[in-house]
């Protein structure tokens, strides 16, 4: 199983799906563009255990997390 967690207001939420179905990988894709496109920042876990920002949708990353831009005032 592949994962998209998305951080807001309310918390966060898992969106688990299997990245051999074409169309969970489509609708993961179009949750990507949408979130990034509100000013979410998307990171990739990587394999040592850290994260990476990435910029375009990855079907091969296992677990994604994305988050708002931190705002100071």
């Amino acid at each position: 199983m592949v994962v998209q967690i998305v951080m807001d207001h309310t918390g966060h939420s898992r969106h688990e799906f299997d990245a051999d179905d074409v169309e969970a990988l489509a609708e993961a894709e179009r949750r990507f563009r949408e979130l990034t496109s509100e000013g979410f920042i998307a990171a990739a876990r990587t394999a040592d255990g850290e994260s990476s920002r990435v910029f375009a949708f990855d079907p091969t990353a296992k677990e994604t997390l994305f988050f708002r831009r931190l705002r100071g005032g």
